[in-house]
């Protein structure tokens, strides 16, 4: 699968999937950095079928109301640090992948990961 991480979530979140074999863009990777806009990065994430990881709910609206982006990946984690952040994806990671190969939303929240269809 192919991701695309807003930039609320932090590069080495980017760097940590793709040494898994994950094709990854960050929005440090693109030439507007953090400051990229949602419009944008819908965009992108259409264009290239890659699915929008963030923690940012107008890409909830949007997906709910028009399906842009086409995938989401919502985290609901609140305020968390880096470390126990990283440490959830690593763990929720290849579920989250394979989840993907069927469903169209899926929000990793501190406890669990939960399809939204």
């Amino acid at each position: 699968m192919k991701y695309f991480i807003d930039a609320q979530l932090p590069y080495l979140l980017a760097e940590i999937l793709r040494n898994k074999g994950f094709d990854i863009i960050h929005t440090d990777d693109l030439p507007e950095k953090d400051e990229t806009s949602d419009t944008v990065i819908r965009q992108l994430a259409a264009l290239e079928n890659r699915i929008v990881i963030t923690k940012d709910s107008d890409f909830q609206d949007s997906y709910l109301l028009f399906k842009q982006p086409p995938k989401l990946l919502l985290v609901t984690t609140g305020n968390i640090k880096n470390r126990p952040l990283l440490d959830l994806f690593r763990r929720a990671i290849p579920a989250i992948d394979e989840l993907f190969g069927r469903y169209s939303f899926i929000e990793l929240n501190n406890e669990e990961v939960i399809v939204h269809e």
